[in-house]
């Protein structure tokens, strides 16, 4: 087939216009352009979820919970000895419970909690912060009691998501938060040597990670 051959199928398949000649010429539909708001804080419940012991007073959660109108934070009956079906029950029930739709905004194994918790979730998720996860499959993770949380779900997860993730973190290598991003869907974003993106890492405020949340917002 020639190339003005090939171009006259093309144009076959599409809308066209004929010009003098009666060659056909593709045309583009136009597209109508339709504007939508970006979301602001009030228009989200914003649940925070804190990993294994909590989020302290100095912990950019608490910091960032403290200055938003609509955050709240999900409680655990015990910080310190984590049980999945406990934390994922009240990860549940939170989000059910919410009166806008939710933004989760997860730290360490606050991110397993979510994984674990997508399916069950009868509300609408618009999307979830996650920071600094464990990995479970690590066979030297402590403390153990994060193992009971293992495996992580693999599957896609059923909402927008941001998956950032230290160079240096203690708790899990980057391959290994590469490859929970690819298989969440997660856009991952490369913090360098962060540790694990908490206080005792010198993550208390965290304006980076402000930041970035706020540009998530915007464009969920």
């Amino acid at each position: 087939m020639s190339a003005a051959q090939a171009v006259g199928a093309r144009a076959r398949s599409a809308n066209t216009l004929f010009n003098a000649r009666s060659a056909p010429v593709a045309v583009a539909r136009p597209r109508r352009r339709v504007y939508i708001p970006a979301m602001k804080v009030k228009d989200a419940d914003i649940l925070f979820v804190p990993g294994h012991m909590g989020a302290g007073p100095d912990h950019w959660q608490t910091r960032w919970q403290s200055k938003l109108s609509t955050g709240r934070r999900v409680e655990q009956a015990d910080w310190s000895n984590p049980d999945r079906d406990d934390w994922v029950g009240a990860l549940a029930a939170a989000v059910d419970a919410a009166e806008r739709p939710v933004v989760l905004v997860a730290h360490s194994l606050g991110v397993s909690t979510v994984v674990h918790a997508a399916a069950a979730f009868g509300k609408t998720v618009a999307g979830a912060f996650l920071v600094a996860p464990p990995d479970l499959a690590d066979p030297a993770i402590r403390p153990k009691q994060l193992t009971r949380f293992a495996p992580h779900p693999l599957a896609a997860l059923p909402f927008a998501s941001i998956l950032i993730a230290s160079r240096n973190d203690p708790y899990c290598a980057f391959a290994a938060a590469e490859k929970m991003a690819d298989a969440w869907g997660s856009l991952l974003i490369d913090a360098g040597e962060a540790g694990h993106i908490n206080a005792d890492s010198g993550y208390g405020p965290w304006p980076e990670g402000s930041m970035a949340f706020a540009r998530f917002l915007s464009n969920l």
